[in-house]
């Protein structure tokens, strides 16, 4: 089989295409071409639709759509809470099997499970496949999508008996962190408090250094071994020795296992640039399919054939990196070639998330090689803004400080009730809360911890501050329902 990678695209969160040096950042939760496929969970939910006005903010535009949200109300007891996971930039049906945590609480809480589908993704599609001309992708922004889950919210709440008094708890991960963030402070007649997940709130402007989340990235690598970013770092001059000429990029093919002959070794850098990082966001304590199906410990494991010597030559150093990087997209040995081809026709997610980050949800990311394992780039707007061009095909307005305008960028100790926490091995946590902003503003810094992990199911190789993290989360919620 091929193992396909995404094509040119947006964040969260977030990871990066070379454009003069600036990156457009992929999609934060998943960085893949297409939608991952659920792993079956064994959960068991309803799929309900309801009718959300196309703009909430325009009182003579009367279009809906039908957005679409998931419901397990198998404990719930009326007066109980409801615990509401603000979807974010993918099909909701994978977060909702992807967030195991709140599966785990509700019988303890007795708590009603909703999960609310962010619009412009998954099936719900404002204008169905045409979402995604100039004309209709306006229509996608925060404000609009958190007054879609505040509607959803108001709704359910005046339509199911028993439910008006109910505490309501919001949760997410990542982009849908940055929401359970945002619709706290915007909306608080609605949401009681909210717990946000490898949320980086703070990733934006000039708030937090750009090179943040490749530095937390190579501290990771670093910690599995420091020869390993080392080698890393020394990579990128090799492959540019090597695929300097013909017979060089046939040996890299080979070496690679690449379905074909790379032209240059452009896309060949920017396809192990995702990889590293997407190792470091899936670094999990035990098997998991999150992104690909990885072992446990997936740095660690890339990490044994990148720290057993010093290499004394580009060809044996390149031979180990493409046994380190197998680990990501063919740990289970399934894949006959690997196509590191850009030319994919772009998912859906894909064309919502570009949309984002070219406009409201900028968020600089850069290296300078030194103090990180990747090569110098750059962060520049106008080479951002180009390249928004480029991948769009469209003349987009980019509002990099309008996030912080709207949510106040790190002045925000009047807002309450919001736990963040991050995990010491996820790149994203550099833009994210880390120390309690107030006693209302708590944090939990997970140091085993990557990308989201304690939004996961529990298991029983969850490391010992994971455990108490989740201790403490369960006490936030505790407080939460007492005070209402």
């Amino acid at each position: 089989m091929d193992t396909k990678r995404m094509p040119l695209a947006a964040l969260f969160l977030f990871c990066v295409v070379i454009c003069s040096g600036t990156r457009i950042p992929k999609r934060p939760f998943y960085l893949r071409y297409s939608e991952p496929t659920p792993i079956f969970s064994g959960y068991s939910y309803k799929t309900n639709t309801f009718q959300q006005q196309v703009d909430h903010f325009d009182y003579g535009n009367n279009k809906t759509f039908s957005h679409r949200y998931l419901v397990n109300d198998d404990w719930w007891k009326p007066g109980q809470p409801i615990f509401f996971y603000t979807g974010n930039e993918g099909d909701i049906t994978w977060f909702c099997n992807n967030t195991g945590l709140m599966w785990d609480l509700a019988p303890h809480y007795k708590a009603m499970l909703v999960f609310s589908e962010h619009r412009y993704y998954g099936n719900s599609l404002p204008f169905g496949n045409n979402s995604f001309t100039q004309a209709n992708i306006n229509f996608l922004n925060v404000e609009q999508a958190l007054a879609d889950h505040a509607t959803l919210i108001d709704y359910i709440k005046s339509s199911v008996d028993g439910v008006h008094n109910s505490t309501v708890v919001a949760f997410g991960g990542s982009y849908g962190g940055m929401l359970a963030t945002w619709i706290r402070m915007k909306y608080p007649n609605l949401v009681n408090g909210s717990l946000a997940a490898s949320a980086p709130i703070w990733l934006f402007g000039d708030l937090t250094p750009c090179q943040g989340p490749y530095k937390v990235l190579t501290n990771a690598y670093d910690k599995a071994h420091p020869l390993c970013p080392l080698a890393i770092r020394m990579s990128w001059d090799a492959l540019t020795r090597i695929g300097g000429s013909k017979d060089g990029l046939s040996w890299l093919h080979d070496t690679f296992k690449l379905c074909d002959v790379p032209k240059d070794v452009n896309g060949l850098s920017d396809w192990l640039k995702d990889i590293w990082f997407n190792l470091g966001m899936a670094n999990y304590p035990y098997p998991a399919s999150f992104l690909e199906p990885l072992p446990a410990w997936p740095v660690k494991e890339a990490c044994k054939v990148l720290s057993t010597k010093i290499f004394q030559s580009d060809r044996e150093l390149l031979v180990a990196i493409a046994k380190a990087s197998s680990v990501y997209y063919n740990y289970t040995g399934s894949a006959t070639c690997l196509n590191t081809n850009q030319e994919a026709v772009q998912s859906l997610g894909d064309k919502g998330w570009n949309f984002q980050a070219c406009t409201e949800m900028v968020m600089p990311v850069c290296s300078n090689g030194i103090d990180d394992m990747y090569p110098v780039e750059r962060w520049d707007m106008k080479d951002y803004a180009d390249n928004c061009k480029t991948l769009t095909g469209m003349n987009l307005q980019l509002k990099p400080n309008w996030i912080i305008t709207q949510f106040g960028g790190k002045d925000i100790s009047s807002y309450t009730s919001i736990l963040f926490s991050n995990g010491g091995l996820d790149p994203w946590s550099a833009g994210g809360v880390l120390k309690s902003v107030t006693n209302d503003l708590p944090a939990v810094f997970i140091p085993d911890g990557a990308h989201h992990l304690d939004l996961r199911a529990e298991t029983s190789q969850d490391p010992a501050d994971l455990k108490q993290a989740r201790t403490m989360e369960r006490d936030f919620i505790d407080k939460l329902l007492s005070n209402a």
